[in-house]
Formats: C-alpha cells, sequence, structure tokens
C-alpha cells in the first residue's frame, strides 16, 4: 500500500472553510478531485489546481478539477513555488500528516502566498479517545485508512497543529474539530480527564480534544 485508498467523497466541513470567493485554488493530495467537484458548484469561475503524486489519481480528478499535475511537493523547489504566487488558496485535506517536512512546505508556502492568501486544512487528531484505549492495550497497528493510516508519517494534535501554522508565519482564524457520533468514547473520556488532571494540565480541555477526530482551519499570513 503506497498510497491512502482513494474514495469519490469529499469533506463537507472543510468545504466550508474554503472562501467562496477564491479564484486560484491548488488543492495537494486532490485524490479523485471530490473537493474540486463540489467548489466548483460554489464557485464555477474559478481557477482549480489539482496535484497528487499518484498518477491514478490524478486522472480521475481531472473530471473536476480545471488543471491536474502529478507532483511529489517534497521534491519540489524555488521553482515550484515561484509559479503558483497567484495562487489565493492552498488546501490540504488529510494531506500534511503525509509529508515528511510540513513546516518546510509551509515556509515556502508562506514565502509566494498573497496578502489576501489563506490555507485550508484539515488534520486527523492523535489525541482522539480511540488512540488512548488502543494504546492502553498495546494496540498500535497501522491501516489502510484513518489516524493510524500506514502512509501517515506525522501525527498532530490540536496544540501542535496551532505551532506549526504560527512558526511557519500563519494566524489560524478560523478553526473547529469535527466530532462524529462516538458513543463508546463516554466510558474513556473521565478516564483521559483524569489522566490529565493527574498531569496538572486542564482536564476538561483533553477530554474536549479527545472527542475530535480531525481538526479543521483556515490560516492566513501573520
Amino acid at each position: 500500500m503506497k498510497q491512502t485508498p482513494i474514495h469519490d467523497v469529499h469533506n463537507p466541513d472543510l468545504l466550508r472553510f474554503i472562501p467562496s470567493h477564491s479564484m486560484h485554488v491548488i488543492e495537494i493530495g486532490c485524490s479523485s478531485g471530490a473537493l474540486a467537484r463540489e467548489f466548483k458548484i460554489i464557485n464555477p469561475t474559478c481557477q482549480y489546481l489539482g496535484i497528487d503524486i499518484e498518477p491514478s489519481y490524478v486522472e480521475l480528478a481531472k473530471r473536476f478539477c480545471d488543471q491536474v499535475e502529478v507532483v511529489n511537493i517534497e521534491s519540489q523547489g524555488e521553482d515550484f513555488y515561484g509559479r503558483h504566487t497567484g495562487k489565493d488558496c492552498w488546501v490540504f485535506a488529510d494531506t500534511l500528516e503525509h509529508l515528511s517536512d510540513p513546516w518546510r512546505i509551509l515556509r515556502e508556502i508562506r514565502k509566494v502566498i498573497p496578502a489576501h492568501g489563506t490555507i485550508v486544512a484539515s488534520i486527523p487528531n492523535v489525541q482522539h479517545w480511540s488512540v488512548f484505549a488502543k494504546l492502553s492495550v498495546g494496540d498500535f497497528r497501522y491501516v489502510d485508512s484513518g489516524i493510524f493510516d500506514r502512509t501517515h508519517l506525522r501525527w498532530f494534535t490540536r496544540q501542535t497543529i496551532n505551532e506549526m501554522f504560527n512558526e511557519c508565519g500563519f494566524s489560524i482564524v478560523q478553526g473547529g474539530p469535527r466530532i462524529f457520533d462516538e458513543p463508546e468514547r463516554e466510558k474513556f473520556l473521565p478516564l483521559i480527564g483524569e489522566m490529565a488532571r493527574t498531569f496538572g494540565a486542564n482536564a476538561k480541555e483533553a477530554m474536549n480534544d479527545a472527542m475530535a477526530y480531525q481538526f479543521i482551519l483556515r490560516a492566513v499570513p501573520a
């Protein structure tokens, strides 16, 4: 398994974070182009560039993107970013965690993004309650998708997501958790809160963060 399995489902919460007036969108890790499909309904006149490392995914994304490119963004230098100085929205839909050095990528974007530009991203939350539960019994196994996706190279929490964007020259102006219907979590949240309290941290905050499966954000140049 080289890449996360492809699908045709978009992230509706992330879609709402893309400014509707964005005219030059670039999505890193466009997969099947599902997000482009939905945004083009909102803003059919925008120019949407989809980029992915997997050629077969790019072929599918051609259905919905105005342009597509097979690119490994981690191997790109200044020329790549220089060609995209006019992009007013960079999209990372569950992509940053797949990069070995997402900090470098964000810093390169910061050099070229216009003052009115924005980054939107969805990032899995390794502080999710299910991670605590599985770790308590030694169940750390890579799978094809989800938080333990075998192609993930980096893991983040709400706190470290904020730190990464701030360190790279961005301010997060909008953000929030994606919380799904998981009744079984109620058995674990009090235990997570007690762990945080024992650690000297805010128990309520720890329990709230443990409910999020992902965090979604919109960031602008600081």
